[in-house]
């Protein structure tokens, strides 16, 4: 369900990165900022919820944002 929001960077100050998600299998790209990407990385490297998680190089036009990017705020 969309709801003609479209969201913003928790930290706008900050660039984003491109992050790739594993789980399952399956590659889902992501934008989040660089402050909230490294720790979603920390988190997985916790727990292991997900197959896997990279942070690669490149534009992160046109992807959407990690969703509840704000949880991995410090």
């Amino acid at each position: 369900m969309s709801t003609g929001h479209t969201p913003v960077s928790p930290h706008p100050d900050q660039p984003d990165v491109h992050l790739v998600v594993t789980l399952g299998g399956v590659r889902l790209h992501y934008a989040a900022c660089v402050t909230c990407a490294l720790w979603f990385v920390q988190e997985h490297h916790q727990r292991h919820l997900l197959d896997q998680v990279d942070v690669i190089p490149g534009s992160t036009a046109g992807l959407r944002r990690l969703p509840n990017e704000r949880l991995y705020e410090p």
